[in-house]
């Protein structure tokens, strides 16, 4: 999040004046944004890997600082829940073979984690819910030691005025409340990054909020929640409640959800995301930088606008606009909504096509929205999420009428060619954008996502052992298969 944060309360005068200081970071980034060049250069991507720390018995094991206190790599960090970790890959240019060094540098972090966690009894599980996690496994004890996260859980619980309610339907319907945000420590998630130029940004986001879908439901490995079978990617309805700053009681006030898909196409580009972050939303974490933007960019200089990004990491939309002040600045693309696992060679196979996506749907972006309503967009997202590859999707025609229904599976096959010409284009050898979508295309035909493996493995385990049992063993499968590093789509049901 930037600045440091050392308390878990503020006064009122201090979210007032953060709240100014928004509105200054706001002109800054205007007047920047306006500069000629400004964050030209080459397509870069990097990625955020979130994993969870697990005991012998494939539990939930709360000892990520530790662990951190047992590598120097500086790609490791803490996150919300103390059996959580994330690793952070350099970016790298996306010319040439950018997938296969990806694939090193996790291999390589993911190594190192491995290693320090073995040193505290701890095994890395890359999974987007871990299935074996129990409610026991949760609350205020579960948040990693930070004032920061305190903070973030104490300012939304500020809002709200009223604990946490989360209904979540499937097989086995959840309702749950809950006094703090530790359940969005339930979700891992693998998040892209992407470097744009500036003048690209409105069509390559636009792009980029019409792929999530298809690529959501090609991707999804998430299908338990403390021991119910829920979504195909529960981690969308989840997330989307652990940090809901609304309550009941401001039921009859208009009020914004934190965690959005977006609320409409973007016009011109990515100043108008910050100004709706800054418009919708209070802030939470009211931490004032010791630089006034306005001065800074009045002297010629590259704005921090710490505050605003600061902010920015407190709404958590889908795919979400970046401004980076290091070196000369730019601006760049996260695509937050794959899940974490189940294999490195997955988690790359996603990336490629949802980045393809980006880049190939970007050339024809402004013919195909006008036949797409952004309310279609944001359905096509939550039914991608809840049902996977048995979703159909709206997809724009150019002809009437449109949209139309698309079944998930026939229009990931339809968009394969967009998403290599994307890569192709951008650089990357033809030969690491094939190896990679036909590890899609091969799922697509095997039916056979990381949820659809665990739904199948705890049927079959169910039917001999307990829930808890058998989700148990699920799970000592789903490690054993991953350490394979072969595809989930080849991953056998024994």
């Amino acid at each position: 999040m930037g600045l440091a944060i050392d308390r878990e309360t503020f006064e009122p005068e201090e979210y007032e004046r953060f709240s100014r200081r928004l509105n200054e970071s706001l002109e800054a980034l205007r007047q920047v944004l306006a500069r000629p060049g400004f964050g030209a250069g080459p397509r870069t991507i990097g990625a955020e890997l979130e994993l969870f720390l697990v005991d012998a018995a494939g539990f939930p094991l709360p000892v990520n600082r530790q662990v951190l206190d047992q590598t120097k790599d500086p790609r490791v960090t803490v996150e919300i829940d103390r059996f959580n970790l994330e690793v952070n890959l350099r970016p790298a240019p996306l010319t040439g073979r950018p997938f296969t060094a990806m694939r090193a540098e996790f291999e390589s972090a993911l190594a190192e984690v491995r290693r320090a966690a073995a040193t505290q009894g701890a095994r890395v599980a890359v999974t987007g819910i871990l299935p074996t996690l129990r409610e026991a496994d949760l609350g205020r004890g579960a948040m990693t030691g930070m004032a920061r996260y305190r903070a973030l859980s104490a300012s939304i619980r500020r809002l709200r005025q009223e604990p946490f309610r989360v209904v979540i339907h499937g097989e086995d319907p959840l309702t749950l409340e809950w006094d703090d945000v530790s359940l969005e420590g339930a979700n891992t998630s693998l998040q892209y990054h992407l470097r744009v130029d500036l003048a690209d940004f409105a069509r390559m986001y636009n792009a980029a909020q019409l792929a999530t879908a298809p690529v959501l439901a090609v991707s999804s490995n998430s299908p338990f929640l403390l021991g119910r079978r829920l979504w195909d990617e529960t981690r969308v309805a989840l997330f989307r409640q652990a940090v809901d700053d609304r309550g009941e009681a401001q039921s009859g006030v208009p009020h914004h959800g934190r965690v959005t898909f977006g609320r409409g196409w973007v016009r011109q580009g990515p100043w108008e995301l910050f100004a709706e972050a800054v418009a919708l939303h209070a802030p939470l974490l009211p931490v004032l930088g010791s630089e006034s933007p306005l001065e800074r960019v009045a002297a010629g200089g590259l704005p921090r606008l710490d505050e605003l990004r600061l902010h920015q990491g407190t709404v958590w939309s889908w795919n979400r606009a970046i401004y980076d002040p290091s070196g000369e600045g730019h601006v760049r693309i996260e695509l937050r909504a794959l899940p974490a696992g189940p294999t490195v060679v997955d988690m790359l196979a996603n990336g490629a096509l949802l980045l393809g996506l980006t880049l190939g749907l970007s050339d024809e972006v402004e013919s195909l929205l006008p036949g797409l309503p952004f309310m279609c967009a944001r359905g096509n997202f939550l039914r991608a999420a809840k049902e996977g590859l048995d979703a159909v999707l709206l997809w724009p025609e150019r002809t009437a009428p449109s949209p139309r229904p698309v079944p998930a599976v026939e229009l990931v096959e339809r968009l394969l060619p967009v998403a290599r010409r994307g890569l192709v284009s951008a650089g990357v050898v033809a030969e690491e954008a094939d190896a990679l979508l036909s590890v899609i295309e091969a799922r697509v035909r095997a039916r056979c996502t990381g949820a659809r493996w665990q739904r199948k493995m705890l049927a079959r385990l169910e039917a001999h052992m307990p829930r808890q049992d058998a989700l148990a063993a699920l799970l000592e499968r789903y490690m054993a298969h991953a350490a394979s590093g072969r595809p989930v789509h080849e991953w056998p049901l024994d």
